[in-house]
């Protein structure tokens, strides 16, 4: 499976969402569909924006 496929399909609006959501918080400014002008630190801070998130919530799950 290439790596950019959906295990579940049903859930790109939602990773869509949150990576909206992760560009707010950073202040990046995406726009629907391609977003090829971003910088590398750009794209990069919301990548690491969403991890964090994702280890919060795991975290906030195992207490």
């Amino acid at each position: 499976m290439a790596s950019n496929q959906h295990v579940v399909p049903e859930a790109r609006a939602a990773l869509e969402k949150f990576k909206m959501e992760a560009a707010s918080e950073v202040g990046v400014n995406l726009k629907q569909g391609y977003n090829g002008d971003l910088t590398a630190k750009q794209a990069g801070s919301i990548g690491g924006q969403m991890v964090k998130k994702m280890i919060q919530q795991y975290e906030a799950g195992m207490k």
